[in-house]
């Protein structure tokens, strides 16, 4: 089968991302929660009426996120930013049902666009009833459907790291920028705020959610119980659909928020969709040897798995084991001048050739998104392998894509 694909490839499972579908949908089922999918992770769209069957939206961190989300799922559709501009402000109303910020300043910076919006919707389906009192049939057609109102949430900082060894991750590390702090909140919230948000998690198990949650819980509790607030978001970074994952843990997290504060309540996976979902299927091109034998792949660790040099991170290849476990031993590496390119040093149980083909696992999440044409190095392909078993690409990428991003 792989020997069939042009390389580099990305290859995405349908049945493990269906299997990861229905373990969230069952969990909105069960608890009454809405799932969202975090475009930053996964943002293969021609799967996204796939996976709006399964889950309730989509989650932005900006303005073209929010449009695909929109344009290609066409469900909730929510955003968060560290900043928004004006202009981008004035699409955002238009789009995004959930608008998030980072700070107050930057509320009372965007407030009027939202509120403005607002009254302009309510106000053209008062025009519509209207018209439908007055018999305009033609006026009214969707005269029943409640004015579309933009809801405003900020996020919140609860100053509680569960992480170790992932502080580029990590929201509430010291300094960070992400989220206000409780010294840092007023004593009465303004009224037009109806949801508070936070997101401190990196691949983590519902134990440091629940454990988070009571800090921020013992912190923000005042204001989770005022009138005007009526929904929480805690964000992304949850492994639910890991093997050995905690759900029924998760479950009564989302039951007490419900049971105690009558919110309604949002999770934001992105991993977690596409989780071991993905391939990245490279072709040796050369064998060097300076002191080991390296191997020149034409999939790139800079170009198309930042996170290898960013975490740093090891991909899971098939075939093969820690270095010096197996008789023969390997660098990784790419075709890019980088000296640092380098994936990771992997032994295996038979020696590697030139042309033969070596499959990274866990590709669908941090990688299409991320890569890049460092070096004008190629774009990989992007195919589906169907629950049939057959392959269907998806993508391919030219020079023109790479020339397009430059000027």
């Amino acid at each position: 089968m792989w020997k069939k694909i042009p390389t580099p490839c990305y290859v995405v499972d349908e049945k493990k991302i269906i299997d990861n579908l229905t373990c969230l949908g069952k969990l909105e089922q069960e608890t009454g929660c809405h799932v969202l999918l975090a475009q930053k992770a996964f943002s293969m769209y021609s799967l996204y009426p796939l996976i709006g069957s399964y889950i309730s939206g989509t989650t932005a961190s900006g303005l073209y996120e929010a449009r695909l989300g929109k344009e290609e799922m066409g469900k909730e559709n929510h955003v968060f930013a560290p900043a928004y501009k004006e202009k981008d402000m004035q699409e955002l109303v238009k789009i995004c049902d959930h608008i998030i910020f980072n700070s107050f300043s930057q509320y009372e910076k965007h407030r009027k666009t939202i509120e403005a919006y607002n009254m302009e919707a309510a106000q053209d389906v008062q025009w519509k009833i209207n018209g439908l009192n007055a018999g305009n049939a033609e006026i009214v057609q969707d005269a029943a459907e409640p004015a579309r109102r933009v809801e405003i949430g900020i996020r919140v900082n609860p100053e509680f790291s569960t992480q170790e060894g992932h502080a580029i991750y990590d929201p509430c590390a010291p300094g960070s920028r992400l989220g206000v702090t409780r010294d840092n909140f007023p004593g009465k919230l303004p009224e037009d705020i109806s949801g508070l948000h936070f997101h401190t998690l990196c691949e983590q198990d519902s134990d440091d959610l629940e454990a988070t949650f009571r800090a921020f819980e013992k912190k923000f509790a005042p204001y989770l119980n005022l009138e005007q607030i009526s929904w929480i978001n805690l964000g992304g970074g949850h492994h639910i659909t890991r093997p050995g994952y905690d759900l029924e843990r998760l479950v009564k997290v989302i039951s007490y928020i419900k049971e105690t504060y009558g919110l309604k309540v949002y999770l934001e996976p992105g991993e977690a969709i596409a989780l071991n979902a993905g391939y990245l299927v490279t072709e040796v091109q050369d064998i060097v040897h300076n002191q080991m034998d390296i191997l020149i792949l034409d999939a790139s660790a800079a170009c198309h798995m930042p996170d290898v040099l960013e975490m740093p991170y090891r991909p899971p290849l098939q075939g093969g084991f820690p270095a010096g476990e197996k008789p023969y031993t390997y660098r990784l590496s790419s075709m890019t001048c980088l000296a640092g390119d380098v994936i990771g040093d992997y032994s295996f149980e038979q020696e590697i050739r030139v042309g033969n083909r070596l499959i990274f696992e866990d590709m669908a999440i941090y990688s299409m998104v991320k890569n890049n044409t460092f070096n004008g190095i190629g774009l990989p392909s992007i195919a589906l392998l169907k629950q049939n078993g057959e392959i269907q690409m998806v993508k391919e990428f030219s020079y023109e894509d790479f020339k397009g991003r430059l000027s």
